[in-house]
């Protein structure tokens, strides 16, 4: 052969349902002529298939398992800004309390304000993400508009905003929960 060295060769199947017992038969010419099978190495496009599949999950489990952590942070954020907030507005809870307000009052007003936080949150992320996909499109796919589906997108706002109230209610229970005199005596 000279200094020409193939490495790698196709074979094409016609019939792709003898493509296992034309696989067989190949193996056992090539360990046949070789003595071994340490020489050659068979790949069928089903089975390439399958290994891209497969590191492709592991890819997508990999990025949903940052997504889940990076919310739970971002939960744990907006409970922490609610908790500081009812702490520092001690005061308003108590004199709104002794004036007649009810815990059902208190909660909605904080569980509306943690909504609304985590709301601005989503939009901020959805101005970033799509400023975001259109500069990668410009830049590394020569010009290509990439868009997100606004139907995902608008999932997203919506966990974003359901996410916020969730992680908003025990701040907001803890609020409607403290008693009027105790409140206003708070500094």
């Amino acid at each position: 052969l000279g200094s020409s060295r193939a490495s790698s060769y196709v074979v094409t199947m016609v019939d792709e349902d003898r493509m296992d017992r034309s696989k067989a038969v190949l193996e056992r010419s090539l360990t046949d002529f070789f003595g071994s099978d340490d020489y050659y190495n068979i790949i069928t496009m089903s089975e390439l298939l399958d290994a891209m599949t497969g590191m492709i999950n592991i890819l997508v489990g990999v990025l949903a398992g940052i997504a889940a952590i990076s919310l739970v942070v971002g939960g744990i954020g907006i409970m922490n800004i609610m908790l500081v907030s009812v702490t520092e507005r001690t005061r308003e809870i108590g004199v709104r309390k002794s004036l007649g307000a009810k815990r059902k009052d208190i909660r909605g007003q904080f569980i509306i304000e943690a909504g609304t936080t985590s709301a601005i949150g989503g939009i901020l992320g959805i101005i970033f993400g799509c400023m975001g996909s259109l500069i990668a499109g410009k830049f590394l796919l020569n010009g290509m508009i990439l868009w997100p589906d606004q139907g995902i997108v608008m999932g997203a706002f919506l966990f974003s905003v359901v996410l916020g109230i969730i992680f908003g209610m025990y701040p907001a229970v803890k609020a409607s929960g403290l008693q009027p005199v105790v409140a206003l005596r708070a500094d």
